[in-house]
C-alpha cells in the first residue's frame, strides 16, 4: 500500500469515527430534549402518555384548588384548557391569571407536573409563553416597543 493510500484510510477511519461519535451524541441528547406546548397543541396533536414535555401559558382564574401540599389548577392559552396536578408546594409568586410553565406528563388526561415555575415580577415571562399567547391573541403585558 502506498504512502497516499495509507494517508486516505487513516483520515476515512477518522471521519467514520468522528460520524459515528456525532450520532451517538445526537441520539442521547434527543432523548432528553422538553419540548415546549401551549394547551391547544396538546390538545391538537397526539402526544404520549408519559412523554416528559412542558406546559406553558396562564393559570385560568378561579381554578386553583389547594388542600395541603396537593395543588390542582387549570392552565389556558385563550383556546384550549389543560387541568394540571401538581403534589408539592408551588412557588411563592404563584398566582391565578399569571404566566407559568409546569414540566410533567400527561397521564389520564391531566398533566401531571413534576415543576411548576412561575414569573418571577409583573414583567417577566419565559419567551416562549409570551410568544404563542400573542399568536393566540391573549397576551396581557406590556406592549412592544
Amino acid at each position: 500500500m502506498s504512502p497516499k493510500a495509507k494517508r486516505l484510510s487513516i483520515i476515512a477511519l477518522v471521519a467514520g469515527l468522528i460520524s459515528i461519535a456525532v450520532l451517538l451524541v445526537l441520539g442521547a441528547l434527543r432523548d432528553n430534549i422538553v419540548f415546549f406546548y401551549t394547551p391547544s397543541e396538546i390538545m391538537n396533536t397526539s402526544i404520549n402518555e408519559g412523554k416528559a414535555l412542558r406546559l406553558g401559558g396562564l393559570v385560568k382564574d378561579g381554578s386553583l384548588s389547594i388542600q395541603g401540599l396537593q395543588s390542582i389548577f387549570t392552565v389556558t392559552d385563550g383556546q384550549a384548557d389543560i387541568s394540571v396536578s401538581y403534589n408539592n408546594a408551588l412557588p411563592s409568586l404563584f398566582r391565578e391569571g399569571q404566566g407559568v410553565v409546569a414540566e410533567g406528563a400527561i397521564a389520564n388526561g391531566t398533566f401531571v407536573a413534576t415543576n411548576v415555575l412561575a414569573k418571577h415580577d409583573e414583567n417577566y415571562m419565559p419567551k416562549e409563553v409570551a410568544d404563542k399567547l400573542k399568536d393566540k391573541g391573549v397576551w396581557q403585558g406590556e406592549k412592544e416597543k
